[in-house]
């Protein structure tokens, strides 16, 4: 399975998490979603967390209500979110693993380890009309346990492989894109959608856009930051660049932040 174009699902999670910052309603999550879509997206990713650090109720519904580009609700695996999501309905659920605790999604799903948990939900999901994505790490036993589940997607997670890049560890960096690689081409052969996400900036997207089998990444945390600089519309323009002459091949460096 090959992706001619590789789709891009923009997260506008730390929208919401500067407007969060102080209250009120600016900047408007469902806004830049709005412009996420004027700027080349695919699809917008929105994860509401228990703690409601940054998406809000609200939010989810208005985006639900107003978004002409498909929603890929990411969410933990509750009675909560799960009743969430029936009510939305979104295009994609996307299960991810989540901790009170952490800044961000540390890690992946343990789809195998949580078999019998996971099952139930992502039957009822399914049967709401959303399609079922796993966010899990790059592991043969983790796609295996995905097509077990009945989850037609699974996203990748990139997060280790942007880490050992930015520290300077390349020989890390490399086993580490070997690996995604390797599993990119096993979760294909399943029959499985494969998408890859986290971490992801214009210096470190072009190893992974050109993974054949992939279909779609998602990103959110460094387009948000260099819409600071440059603006959102520029950012998600510029990773749409970086991505397709990644795939094609022609890649060329990454404009500076202007």
């Amino acid at each position: 399975m090959t992706s001619q174009r590789l789709r891009l699902g923009v997260n506008i999670d730390h929208v919401a998490t500067i407007r969060n910052a102080r209250g009120g309603r600016f900047p408007d999550p469902v806004r830049a979603a709005h412009l996420a879509a004027q700027a080349g997206a695919d699809g917008i990713t929105a994860h509401l967390r228990e703690d409601r650090r940054h998406i809000s109720d609200a939010d989810i519904e208005r985006l639900s209500r107003e978004l002409d580009l498909p929603l890929n609700f990411e969410m933990a695996a509750t009675e909560e979110m799960l009743a969430i999501a029936l009510k939305a309905r979104p295009h994609a659920a996307c299960i991810v693993p989540e901790k009170r605790e952490e800044r961000t999604t540390e890690g992946g799903l343990d789809a195998r380890g949580q078999h019998n948990h996971l099952k139930p939900v992502v039957t009822a999901l399914a049967e709401n009309g959303s399609r079922v994505s796993l966010f899990i790490e790059a592991d043969e036993r983790q796609l295996e346990a995905a097509v077990s589940l009945g989850a037609p997607v699974v996203e990748l997670h990139t997060g280790r492989y942007c880490d050992l890049r930015n520290d300077g560890d390349m020989d890390g960096a490399r086993t580490e894109l070997a690996r995604i690689r390797k599993a990119a081409a096993y979760g294909a052969s399943l029959g499985l959608e494969v998408h890859a996400g986290h971490g992801l900036a214009f210096d470190t997207v072009g190893d992974i856009a050109v993974i054949p089998e992939l279909a779609e990444l998602n990103i959110g945390h460094f387009l948000v930051g260099e819409a600071i600089f440059i603006g959102l519309e520029a950012a998600i323009r510029e990773m749409r660049r970086c991505m397709d002459e990644a795939r094609r091949g022609t890649a060329r460096a990454p404009e500076a932040a202007g």
